[in-house]
């Protein structure tokens, strides 16, 4: 009669630590990228850009164009970061942009 309840309080407690872990983790990613666009988007077409998660199976930068679009490009390729230099320096925090 007492291994029943040993093999049961035993199995309610792994159920509890498996929920409190996998709640302790949050929402997973909101975006991730299963393919990369390879063709160089022109930078008068991207306002910005943000990194997935580091969740996501394959890293990737997400593009937002001037139409509203979010373009998956890969984060290695130079014309990707050649493009996130160019917007880190266009965006600087605190600049003036009237002349």
């Amino acid at each position: 009669m007492a291994a029943p309840r040993l093999a049961l309080s035993v199995f309610v407690l792994m159920l509890a630590v498996i929920a409190l872990s996998e709640g302790l983790r949050g929402p997973g990613p909101k975006t991730c990228c299963q393919r990369y666009n390879e063709k160089p988007v022109p930078k008068e077409r991207v306002v910005g850009y943000a990194q997935t998660s580091q969740r996501c199976a394959k890293p990737a930068i997400l593009l937002k164009t001037v139409a509203g679009r979010q373009l998956c490009v890969r984060p290695s390729a130079v014309w990707v970061k050649e493009l996130i230099s160019y917007l880190d320096t266009k965006y600087t925090p605190g600049e003036n942009t009237q002349v």
